[in-house]
């Protein structure tokens, strides 16, 4: 396997995985099997909505758990304690728009990226204008509409 096969993830970005996974695995997919008994127990599986529904999630829930095997089995965690104040996987970054707005965000991996609670990918378009980049540098970011200007208040 190629070093880029790998995911790169947080300490924590792993364990909410690794939480995800076991949730799966031990509530959601017994709750699952439950649903299905039920159904079962209806009769005629045929017409059976409740039936179909539980196999719906039946098949979600597995094709989830294979696809979290799959990230954990093939991440490694990254080590922000060597960081530095250079922003990378891990670094927390306050910066200041081009209308003066303050924004701060954690830097993620694609895997872990929650843009509604501030994590943002290193692979998205302000995570790679921000990469390497250090507190009071001023970068350019590319976007699909356009490139903007922020400047760097702080990373830790």
């Amino acid at each position: 396997m190629k070093k880029e096969d790998f995911f790169e993830l947080t300490a924590e970005g792993y364990l909410e995985l690794e939480t995800e996974l076991n949730e799966l695995k031990n509530v959601k997919r017994q709750e699952v099997i439950v649903a299905l008994k039920e159904a079962r127990a209806m009769g005629d599986l045929s017409e059976n909505a409740d039936y179909d529904a539980a196999r719906n999630d039946q098949a979600q829930i597995e094709a989830r758990i294979k696809e979290l095997e799959y990230k954990l089995e093939h991440s490694k965690i990254v080590d922000t304690s060597k960081k530095g104040h250079n922003i990378g996987i891990g670094s927390i970054v306050t910066i200041k728009d081009e209308d003066d707005e303050e924004e701060e965000y954690k830097i993620v991996s694609s895997v872990e990226s929650d843009p509604f609670n501030n994590k943002i990918s290193i692979e998205s378009p302000i995570g790679l204008a921000l990469k390497g980049h250090k507190t009071g540098d001023e970068v350019l970011v590319e976007s699909p509409n356009g490139g903007y200007k922020v400047k760097i208040l702080n990373v830790v």
